[in-house]
């Protein structure tokens, strides 16, 4: 009988394992034996967290990386199929969701193996039910040019999308260029369109605000400097 690949969520930041993790997730992470993982440092970060059964030297932590062919991660599935447990966890947040982890997840469909998701922290569903924006319409971007000229005719393209179909904008950057970012919204998006910012979800630190982007322009600048967050944006209907 095949074992299950089972999809475990992880911290979106510094806060208690039972904030985020239901405690039978819990249990069952502390007990697998191997994982896959984009980090080996920060899956043993995450598993010293929870609590382990076996000692934390003695459980296998395959790290994925872009380099990483099929050939790789169909032997590292071999042992699942003879009936093991394994465990696959992202960076932040949920495996497989803007995560490499997918290719992980579609070989293991293709070898007939068991996946099952776990319940945990998800920045853009979290972030997205707390906007207020459009809930049934909605895209996620990832992350946005890195320069600034294709940047702001990225976030206005997407704004555009946004207006003819009502549908909202979610995108993330690496923390330490948030700052930039939240200029280049306001400098871009038009005086409706509604910005959301979530700040450190999950966190003692979470903030969650949204105003219009001509509000925004009369508030202070948020500290989001190195702190995990997320953008989300609805332009109103031309």
């Amino acid at each position: 009988m095949s074992g299950t690949l089972h999809l475990i969520p992880v911290s979106l930041g510094e806060s208690p394992p039972e904030r985020w993790l239901p405690s039978d997730a819990r249990t069952l992470a502390g007990a697998l034996d191997t994982y896959i993982a984009e980090n080996a440092k920060t899956a043993r970060a995450f598993l010293k967290q929870i609590g382990t059964v076996r000692p934390l030297q003695e459980i296998t932590i395959h790290t994925l990386t872009a380099k990483t062919d099929a050939g790789q991660v169909q032997q590292w599935l071999a042992p699942v199929r003879q009936g093991q447990d394994l465990g696959l966890v992202s960076e932040a947040g949920c495996p497989a969701v803007a995560d490499p982890g997918a290719t992980v997840v579609a070989a293991a469909h293709r070898l007939g193996i068991a996946v099952r998701p776990w319940v945990g922290p998800s920045s853009i569903l979290l972030g997205l039910m707390a906007s207020g924006l459009d809930g049934q319409r909605f895209a996620f971007h990832g992350y946005a040019p890195v320069d600034p000229a294709e940047r702001a005719k990225q976030l206005r393209s997407w704004e555009q999308h946004s207006a003819r179909h009502h549908q909202t904008q979610l995108l993330i950057e690496t923390p330490y260029r948030n700052a930039a970012m939240f200029a280049t919204l306001l400098a871009t998006l038009r005086g409706d369109t509604r910005l959301c910012v979530a700040r450190s979800l999950t966190t003692d630190d979470e903030w969650i605000r949204t105003h219009s982007i001509a509000d925004w322009k009369t508030r202070p600048v948020p500290e989001l400097d190195k702190r995990p967050t997320l953008f989300l944006y609805l332009a109103a209907r031309p």
